[in-house]
C-alpha cells in the first residue's frame, strides 16, 4: 500500500519506520459506529503483517456487533508520553473476517502466519490459544496517517 499524506510531511513516518512500528507495538484503538450511528472507541490487541492489520476480538464484544453490522473502521496506533515523543498510525478501511467466529482452531491457511506472530508477541507461545470467544477481523486499510514528532527536534 502506498502511503501518502499531505499535511505534516515532516513528521510522516517513512514505510520502514511505519513497519517498525506497527510490528513492535501492541495495543490499537478501534473506532467503530453503533447502530444509534453514535462512535464506540476500544482497546484492542492486534498484530501486523505489513499489509493488513489483523484485530483479536471477543466476539460478543460492542466492537464485534458494530463491525458485523457495518465493517468501516479507523484503529490508531500510537505511543509516547511527552509532546516531543509522540509518534503513532491512523489506519482507516473496512474489516474482512477471517476463520471460524468464534476462533476454535480449525485449520485455516490464512490465519497461520498472523496466529504465529500474535501468539509469540502477545502471549510468548509458539502456538495460538484458542479460547471460543474471540476471533479475526482483518483491516487492509485503504488510508494511512503517522506522526512522528521526535522528528522535529532535528528538523
Amino acid at each position: 500500500m502506498t502511503v501518502t499524506q499531505r499535511r505534516g510531511r515532516k513528521i510522516m513516518m517513512t514505510p520502514g519506520e511505519l513497519d517498525e512500528f506497527l510490528t513492535t507495538q501492541r495495543t490499537c484503538r478501534v473506532a467503530t459506529v453503533s447502530a444509534s450511528g453514535a462512535p464506540h472507541v476500544s482497546a484492542l490487541w492486534f498484530a501486523w503483517d505489513g499489509k493488513s492489520l489483523w484485530l483479536y476480538s471477543v466476539v460478543r464484544s460492542q466492537r464485534w456487533k458494530d463491525l458485523s453490522r457495518d465493517p468501516r473502521v479507523a484503529v490508531v496506533v500510537d505511543s509516547g508520553e511527552e509532546y516531543d515523543q509522540l509518534r503513532g498510525v491512523e489506519l482507516r478501511g473496512t474489516v474482512e473476517f477471517v476463520g471460524e467466529v468464534p476462533r476454535t482452531g480449525e485449520l485455516v491457511a490464512e490465519l497461520d502466519y498472523i496466529e504465529t506472530v500474535f501468539a509469540r508477541k502477545n502471549f510468548g507461545l509458539d502456538e495460538m490459544p484458542h479460547d471460543g470467544r474471540h476471533a479475526w477481523a482483518r483491516l487492509t486499510p485503504t488510508k494511512i496517517a503517522s506522526w512522528d514528532f521526535r522528528k522535529l527536534g532535528s528538523a
